[in-house]
């Protein structure tokens, strides 16, 4: 069956970076991705947990939220602390997914906070919300270069963009939006670095097994995928692009 917007199999939806999209906080980036809209910000702490205190060293933290009308039915907000499992394992992997391009050893005792609000969701929300934090990441070191300890070249280490490849239908696909994530038969996440090494790979059947060979197809879509999405953060960046 063809796709619901009749992409090819290995092709990206429109891929979008409005960067400085607020004015308060120093890395601010609407990302887009189809009708998938992230709005993430990057604000720097001058100061780190109190467990690390001392050590010279800072830290790098995320939080991920879904706002009630990003979905077609209102999903409630948070409370009094109350977070869904699903929402802690996203703003967990969207904090180790940035560390691995981070050296916190260079970056002095200050804390980045990466806050990803998903405004509308059609499927790669987590995928997005890395992709877009690294472009506010990189903005916000850019705007408080002059008091860091070392370059953003040398606290960076290399770029990080995610994408999300499935099966639907016996195809392997990649970038799936929603209805194609929900029929999927095999999902998976890949987290890579621009320079095409690993950090995470997520996937699973969906009440369906899956050979090597889909395996290898799907991590080949993924990887091909994000080398056009590193692409794209690049271009977004021009001349603010550390490497």
């Amino acid at each position: 069956m063809p796709r619901p917007d009749d992409r090819k199999p290995g092709q990206l939806r429109p891929l979008s970076f409005k960067r400085k999209y607020t004015g308060s906080a120093p890395g601010s980036v609407l990302v887009k991705a189809g009708r998938t809209t992230v709005l993430c910000t990057c604000t720097v702490d001058p100061k780190v947990p109190e467990w690390m205190a001392g050590r010279g060293k800072g830290w790098m933290t995320a939080e991920y939220g879904m706002l009630p009308g990003s979905t077609g039915t209102r999903k409630p907000r948070d409370k009094a602390g109350k977070i869904d499992g699903r929402t802690v394992e996203i703003q967990r992997l969207i904090g180790r997914s940035l560390r691995a391009v981070v050296d916190l050893t260079k970056l002095g005792e200050r804390t980045l906070w990466i806050d990803c609000d998903v405004l509308e969701a059609d499927g790669g929300t987590r995928t997005a919300s890395i992709t877009g934090a690294f472009v506010a990441v990189v903005d916000a070191l850019t705007s408080v270069k002059k008091t860091l300890p070392a370059g953003i070249d040398e606290i960076l280490t290399d770029s990080v963009a995610a994408i999300s490849v499935g099966v639907v239908d016996g195809e392997e696909r990649l970038d799936l939006e929603y209805v194609e994530d929900r029929d999927a038969e095999v999902d998976a996440n890949l987290v890579m670095t621009g320079t095409g090494k690993f950090i995470e790979v997520q996937g699973s059947g969906e009440e369906a097994t899956f050979t090597r060979a889909q395996l290898d197809a799907l991590l080949g879509l993924g990887e091909a995928g994000i080398r056009a999405v590193t692409a794209a953060q690049k271009a977004a960046l021009g001349k603010a692009w550390p490497f």
